[in-house]
Protein backbone atom coordinates (compact mmCIF):
# COMPACT_ATOMS: atom_id res chain seq x y z
CA UNK A 1 0.00 0.00 0.00
CA UNK A 2 1.43 3.35 -1.00
CA UNK A 3 0.06 6.90 -0.62
CA UNK A 4 -1.97 8.89 -3.10
CA UNK A 5 -1.13 12.14 -3.94
CA UNK A 6 -2.94 15.63 -5.69
CA UNK A 7 -1.83 18.66 -7.28
CA UNK A 8 -3.33 21.20 -9.08
CA UNK A 9 -3.28 24.49 -10.81
CA UNK A 10 0.70 24.34 -12.20
CA UNK A 11 -0.27 26.46 -15.20
CA UNK A 12 2.83 24.78 -17.19
CA UNK A 13 4.26 27.14 -20.08
CA UNK A 14 7.38 27.66 -21.90
CA UNK A 15 7.57 30.97 -20.23
CA UNK A 16 8.27 29.34 -16.50
CA UNK A 17 10.88 26.89 -17.55
CA UNK A 18 11.88 26.42 -13.89
CA UNK A 19 8.07 24.99 -13.21
CA UNK A 20 8.20 22.52 -15.97
CA UNK A 21 11.62 21.09 -14.55
CA UNK A 22 10.55 20.89 -10.78
CA UNK A 23 7.25 19.61 -12.03
CA UNK A 24 9.89 16.78 -13.90
CA UNK A 25 11.49 16.33 -10.37
CA UNK A 26 8.22 15.57 -8.68
CA UNK A 27 7.49 12.90 -10.92
CA UNK A 28 10.83 10.98 -10.65
CA UNK A 29 10.38 11.16 -7.07
CA UNK A 30 6.58 10.03 -7.33
CA UNK A 31 7.70 6.82 -8.62
CA UNK A 32 7.62 3.79 -6.12
CA UNK A 33 6.25 6.36 -3.39
CA UNK A 34 2.53 6.85 -4.46
CA UNK A 35 0.18 4.36 -6.06
CA UNK A 36 -2.03 7.16 -7.85
CA UNK A 37 -1.45 11.08 -8.83
CA UNK A 38 -4.22 13.03 -9.34
CA UNK A 39 -3.93 16.28 -11.15
CA UNK A 40 -7.20 18.65 -10.74
CA UNK A 41 -6.79 20.30 -13.56
CA UNK A 42 -5.08 23.35 -15.34
CA UNK A 43 -1.86 21.35 -15.77
CA UNK A 44 -1.32 23.86 -18.30
CA UNK A 45 -1.29 27.51 -18.75
CA UNK A 46 -3.93 26.94 -21.79
CA UNK A 47 -4.37 23.88 -23.71
CA UNK A 48 -5.27 24.59 -27.67
CA UNK A 49 -6.17 21.26 -28.68
CA UNK A 50 -4.43 17.62 -28.94
CA UNK A 51 -2.72 18.67 -32.29
CA UNK A 52 -0.73 20.98 -30.42
CA UNK A 53 0.95 18.31 -28.44
CA UNK A 54 4.05 18.02 -30.28
CA UNK A 55 4.59 21.34 -30.12
CA UNK A 56 8.01 22.96 -28.09
CA UNK A 57 5.35 24.96 -25.84
CA UNK A 58 3.93 21.36 -24.39
CA UNK A 59 5.83 18.66 -25.67
CA UNK A 60 8.37 18.36 -22.51
CA UNK A 61 5.59 18.35 -20.37
CA UNK A 62 3.68 15.09 -22.60
CA UNK A 63 7.24 13.23 -22.35
CA UNK A 64 7.45 13.91 -18.74
CA UNK A 65 3.63 12.04 -18.17
CA UNK A 66 4.37 9.98 -20.60
CA UNK A 67 7.70 8.25 -19.08
CA UNK A 68 6.13 8.51 -15.49
CA UNK A 69 3.52 6.34 -16.17
CA UNK A 70 5.19 4.02 -18.35
CA UNK A 71 7.39 3.35 -15.29
CA UNK A 72 4.06 2.35 -13.57
CA UNK A 73 3.00 5.37 -11.77
CA UNK A 74 -1.11 6.04 -12.35
CA UNK A 75 -2.07 9.73 -12.98
CA UNK A 76 -5.34 10.65 -13.46
CA UNK A 77 -6.31 13.91 -14.74
CA UNK A 78 -9.62 16.66 -14.58
CA UNK A 79 -10.10 19.20 -16.55
CA UNK A 80 -9.18 22.57 -15.57
CA UNK A 81 -10.97 26.36 -16.69
CA UNK A 82 -7.17 26.84 -18.51
CA UNK A 83 -7.17 22.97 -20.35
CA UNK A 84 -10.13 22.10 -21.05
CA UNK A 85 -9.46 20.94 -24.66
CA UNK A 86 -7.58 18.17 -23.20
CA UNK A 87 -9.04 14.81 -25.25
CA UNK A 88 -8.42 11.43 -26.40
CA UNK A 89 -4.90 11.96 -27.99
CA UNK A 90 -3.67 13.48 -25.22
CA UNK A 91 -4.36 10.37 -23.14
CA UNK A 92 -2.90 8.57 -25.68
CA UNK A 93 0.31 10.39 -25.78
CA UNK A 94 0.77 10.28 -21.95
CA UNK A 95 -0.97 7.24 -20.61
CA UNK A 96 -2.84 9.15 -18.69
CA UNK A 97 -6.63 8.53 -17.46
CA UNK A 98 -9.04 11.62 -17.99
CA UNK A 99 -12.28 11.75 -15.41
CA UNK A 100 -15.24 13.64 -15.27
CA UNK A 101 -15.58 16.62 -12.70
CA UNK A 102 -16.88 15.68 -10.36
CA UNK A 103 -15.50 12.23 -9.54
CA UNK A 104 -15.97 10.01 -6.54
CA UNK A 105 -13.21 7.95 -5.22
CA UNK A 106 -12.67 6.20 -1.75
CA UNK A 107 -9.21 6.90 -0.28
CA UNK A 108 -8.35 4.58 2.25
CA UNK A 109 -11.87 3.49 2.63
CA UNK A 110 -13.18 7.56 3.22
CA UNK A 111 -15.30 8.19 0.55
CA UNK A 112 -14.17 11.32 -1.20
CA UNK A 113 -15.29 14.10 -3.93
CA UNK A 114 -12.54 15.30 -6.31
CA UNK A 115 -13.04 18.33 -8.68
CA UNK A 116 -10.90 21.67 -10.30
CA UNK A 117 -13.26 23.56 -8.21
CA UNK A 118 -14.09 26.93 -10.33
CA UNK A 119 -17.66 25.49 -11.08
CA UNK A 120 -18.27 25.90 -7.20
CA UNK A 121 -17.32 29.87 -7.54
CA UNK A 122 -20.91 30.67 -8.07
CA UNK A 123 -20.58 34.13 -7.24
CA UNK A 124 -18.47 35.42 -10.10
CA UNK A 125 -21.18 34.87 -12.39
CA UNK A 126 -19.64 36.58 -15.58
CA UNK A 127 -17.22 33.71 -15.30
CA UNK A 128 -19.84 30.98 -15.15
CA UNK A 129 -20.89 32.53 -18.02
CA UNK A 130 -17.96 32.33 -19.57
CA UNK A 131 -17.22 28.75 -18.23
CA UNK A 132 -20.48 27.28 -19.86
CA UNK A 133 -19.18 28.78 -23.09
CA UNK A 134 -16.33 27.01 -23.08
CA UNK A 135 -17.21 23.51 -22.17
CA UNK A 136 -19.87 23.96 -24.92
CA UNK A 137 -19.27 20.95 -27.10
CA UNK A 138 -20.28 22.91 -29.66
CA UNK A 139 -18.15 25.96 -29.02
CA UNK A 140 -15.41 23.41 -28.77
CA UNK A 141 -15.90 21.85 -31.92
CA UNK A 142 -15.93 25.39 -33.61
CA UNK A 143 -12.67 26.54 -32.06
CA UNK A 144 -10.46 23.36 -33.15
CA UNK A 145 -11.41 24.00 -36.74
CA UNK A 146 -9.47 26.54 -36.80
CA UNK A 147 -5.34 26.75 -37.38
CA UNK A 148 -3.41 25.77 -34.43
CA UNK A 149 -1.41 28.95 -34.56
CA UNK A 150 -5.12 31.44 -34.30
CA UNK A 151 -6.13 29.12 -31.19
CA UNK A 152 -2.95 29.91 -29.21
CA UNK A 153 -2.70 33.51 -30.39
CA UNK A 154 -6.32 33.56 -29.14
CA UNK A 155 -5.20 31.40 -25.84
CA UNK A 156 -2.66 34.07 -24.99
CA UNK A 157 -4.73 36.90 -25.74
CA UNK A 158 -7.44 35.20 -23.36
CA UNK A 159 -4.79 34.56 -20.58
CA UNK A 160 -3.92 38.92 -20.52
CA UNK A 161 -6.89 40.05 -20.59
CA UNK A 162 -7.69 37.53 -17.18
CA UNK A 163 -4.55 38.75 -15.78
CA UNK A 164 -6.50 42.30 -16.00
CA UNK A 165 -9.69 41.39 -15.31
CA UNK A 166 -9.12 39.07 -12.22
CA UNK A 167 -7.37 41.62 -10.10
CA UNK A 168 -10.28 43.83 -9.94
CA UNK A 169 -12.74 41.72 -8.78
CA UNK A 170 -13.70 40.99 -5.34
CA UNK A 171 -11.80 38.53 -3.93
CA UNK A 172 -15.09 36.95 -2.36
CA UNK A 173 -16.20 36.71 -5.86
CA UNK A 174 -13.37 34.72 -6.60
CA UNK A 175 -14.14 31.81 -4.06
CA UNK A 176 -16.10 28.50 -3.57
CA UNK A 177 -19.44 29.10 -2.31
CA UNK A 178 -20.40 27.50 0.60
CA UNK A 179 -23.48 26.72 -0.44
CA UNK A 180 -22.51 25.05 -3.45
CA UNK A 181 -20.23 23.31 -1.87
CA UNK A 182 -22.58 21.84 0.52
CA UNK A 183 -24.48 21.13 -1.76
CA UNK A 184 -22.50 19.21 -4.14
CA UNK A 185 -21.11 16.90 -1.06
CA UNK A 186 -24.79 16.57 -0.05
CA UNK A 187 -25.83 15.59 -3.50
CA UNK A 188 -22.97 12.63 -3.93
CA UNK A 189 -23.48 11.93 0.09
CA UNK A 190 -19.93 12.27 0.75
CA UNK A 191 -18.51 15.11 3.58
CA UNK A 192 -15.10 15.49 1.77
CA UNK A 193 -13.78 17.57 -1.38
CA UNK A 194 -10.74 18.30 -2.53
CA UNK A 195 -10.13 21.03 -5.22
CA UNK A 196 -7.91 23.57 -6.72
CA UNK A 197 -8.81 26.34 -8.70
CA UNK A 198 -8.80 29.37 -6.17
CA UNK A 199 -5.15 28.88 -4.86
CA UNK A 200 -5.74 29.35 -1.50
CA UNK A 201 -4.49 26.43 -0.02
CA UNK A 202 -5.55 24.99 3.36
CA UNK A 203 -9.02 23.25 4.69
CA UNK A 204 -12.03 24.48 4.62
CA UNK A 205 -15.39 23.73 6.82
CA UNK A 206 -18.25 22.66 4.78
CA UNK A 207 -21.58 22.08 6.40
CA UNK A 208 -23.57 19.10 5.49
CA UNK A 209 -26.75 17.39 6.66
CA UNK A 210 -24.81 14.51 7.05
CA UNK A 211 -22.41 16.37 9.17
CA UNK A 212 -19.28 18.48 9.65
CA UNK A 213 -17.26 18.23 5.96
CA UNK A 214 -14.62 19.72 4.68
CA UNK A 215 -12.98 21.03 1.56
CA UNK A 216 -9.08 20.48 1.11
CA UNK A 217 -7.63 23.16 -1.56
CA UNK A 218 -4.34 22.45 -2.54
CA UNK A 219 -2.65 25.37 -4.01
CA UNK A 220 -0.87 26.44 -7.39
CA UNK A 221 2.94 26.36 -8.29
CA UNK A 222 3.56 29.73 -9.26
CA UNK A 223 5.72 31.35 -6.42
CA UNK A 224 6.41 27.92 -4.70
CA UNK A 225 4.32 24.35 -5.30
CA UNK A 226 1.75 22.45 -3.27
CA UNK A 227 0.96 18.82 -3.11
CA UNK A 228 -1.59 16.93 -0.68
CA UNK A 229 -0.28 13.79 0.04
CA UNK A 230 -2.80 11.21 1.52
CA UNK A 231 -2.45 7.76 3.84
CA UNK A 232 -4.38 5.53 5.27
CA UNK A 233 -5.28 7.66 8.29
CA UNK A 234 -3.42 11.45 7.41
CA UNK A 235 -2.65 13.87 5.21
CA UNK A 236 -0.36 16.60 4.10
CA UNK A 237 -0.42 19.92 2.72
CA UNK A 238 3.45 20.54 1.55
CA UNK A 239 5.60 21.81 -0.96
CA UNK A 240 7.33 19.77 -3.39
CA UNK A 241 10.63 19.96 -1.19
CA UNK A 242 9.04 18.38 1.42
CA UNK A 243 7.04 15.64 -0.83
CA UNK A 244 9.42 12.92 0.22
CA UNK A 245 9.35 13.24 4.12
CA UNK A 246 5.57 14.00 3.96
CA UNK A 247 4.70 10.56 2.25
CA UNK A 248 6.55 8.78 4.67
CA UNK A 249 4.83 10.25 7.31
CA UNK A 250 1.43 9.96 6.58
CA UNK A 251 2.00 6.09 6.04
CA UNK A 252 3.61 5.78 8.86
CA UNK A 253 1.94 3.31 11.14
CA UNK A 254 -0.23 2.39 8.37
CA UNK A 255 -2.74 -0.72 8.62
CA UNK A 256 -1.87 -3.75 7.80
Amino acid sequence: MKAQAFIADLHLTAQRPLAIELFREFLGQAQGLLDQLYILGDLFEYWVGDDGADEAEFAPVVTALRAATDRGLGISVLHGNRDFLLGARFIELTGCRLLDDPHELTLFGAPTLISHGDALCTDDREYQELRRQFRDPRWQQQILTRPLADRIAMARALRAESGRATPAKDATLLDVNTEAATALLERHGVRRLIHGHTHRPGEYPVPTAMGPGVRIVVGDWYEGSSVLVVGPARHALVAVADFPGAVADVMRGQRE
